[in-house]
């Protein structure tokens, strides 16, 4: 379970731009899932995947501080979980449309890992 982010998800919820929140909070996988989600939906395929990779390692950092073994469950009930699991999700659909088959394998396999609910 990664820890509350105040701040941040404050900034988020008042909607204050991802860059900016990134760039404060760099920690944060939530605002790096928001920059993704928004290049992608903007066609930004590769910027997409650039925010994601980086929110997933800043991600996969948090969770092994907080004890994660690098397998396992990442529930999403567990709001602050949600920024890590989003970017997750962002960086394989990122990396299917790149045409990197083995990684949006991989990927997915890491959210069913995390919560079987994510990846049907």
């Amino acid at each position: 379970m990664l820890p509350e982010t105040p701040e941040a998800s404050a900034a988020l919820a008042a909607g204050t731009p991802a860059a900016e929140v990134a760039a404060a909070h760099p920690t944060v996988s939530a605002a790096w899932a928001a920059l993704a989600e928004e290049a992608l939906a903007g066609g930004r395929t590769i910027e997409a995947y650039a925010y994601a990779r980086t929110g997933y390692h800043r991600g996969l950092d948090a969770l092994r501080r907080n004890g994660w073994k690098g397998f396992g469950p990442v529930p999403w009930r567990h709001a602050p979980n949600q920024g890590f699991l989003r970017c997750v999700t962002e960086l394989a659909k990122a990396s299917e449309a790149i045409g990197e088959t083995a990684e949006t394998q991989r990927l997915t396999e890491l959210l069913r890992d995390c919560d079987p609910t994510l990846a049907p």
